[in-house]
């Protein structure tokens, strides 16, 4: 990321680096005999125990760009653990392998809620080792990630809330909607062509349905991965966009607010 595009980045989201002292640190295990490597993100500079977030990548994966985004949303204000969702043996490089990963995911979704689920197991046995508060959890997810953390909150996880960034708002099962515990935002490009109206209004319904605490917002203007900094319409109709990204994210923070208020 040049310099241009980290101020950028760091304007939009509405975050400042003073005095920060950003760490990273891998935390490796495995699930059902998969290899997984996720990474823990936190600013040491601050010692105030804080809430912790599980952070679902877009299709790519884990990668430096989704650590770097990692880094940003973190700021003073969260431990985030960016979920390895594909395990070591994966890593996309294209968006042809990207699309056979999360193609994958998709078909096996008890290994995809299975995996989630051990992301959130491992940020939360980091307590006592990052500045964790041990009681406010929460997740977030870009495109593909927008399904796993929608999946996590799906099989009855303790957290908060979960919010997602043009995300995949389908199901396999609707009725798993009844088993989430805390409030939903879900934020959408207006003209995502990646997201029909029919997936809006399935998930409008199975949020109504269950009983959730929901929210759904449009941005006008906006396309798919409006909020994925390195998103450049390689991928046509994908494409960053700093304004909606910084009222995203605004967003994003105020819902976790409330959220982790009502605990």
């Amino acid at each position: 990321m040049n310099r241009l595009l980290a101020a950028a980045v760091l304007f939009g989201l509405g975050f400042t680096v003073a005095n920060a002292a950003m760490v990273t640190r891998n935390i490796d295990y495995s699930v059902d005999g998969a290899k997984m490597q996720s990474v823990l993100v936190y600013d040491d500079a601050v010692k105030t125990p804080r809430p912790g977030l599980v952070m679902a990548p877009d299709w790519m994966g884990m990668n430096p760009s989704q650590v770097a985004l990692a880094k940003q949303i973190a700021g003073k204000d969260y431990v985030i653990l960016v979920a390895d969702m594909y395990g070591t043996a994966v890593r996309p490089k294209t968006a042809d392998e990207a699309g056979k990963a999360s193609g994958n995911m998709y078909k096996h979704r008890d290994e995809l809620r299975a995996r989630v689920k051990a992301a959130l197991a491992q940020l939360q046995a980091q307590q006592g080792k990052a500045p964790l508060d041990g009681k406010h959890w929460g997740a977030i997810g870009f495109c593909f990630g927008g399904a796993v953390a929608l999946d996590l909150a799906r099989t009855g996880a303790d957290i908060a809330g979960v919010a997602t960034f043009h995300g995949n708002l389908a199901t396999d099962d609707p009725t798993l909607a009844k088993n989430i515990k805390g409030m939903v935002l879900a934020m959408n490009g207006a003209d995502d062509s990646f997201t029909p109206e029919s997936a809006i209004l399935g998930f409008e319904k199975e949020m109504r349905d269950a009983g959730v605490d929901w929210q759904f917002v449009n941005y006008g203007g906006a396309v798919h991965c409006f909020a994925i900094p390195t998103a450049d319409n390689s991928v046509k109709g994908c494409n960053y966009d700093a304004k909606v990204a910084h009222r995203a994210f605004a967003l994003m923070h105020s819902f976790f607010e409330e959220a982790f208020a009502k605990q």
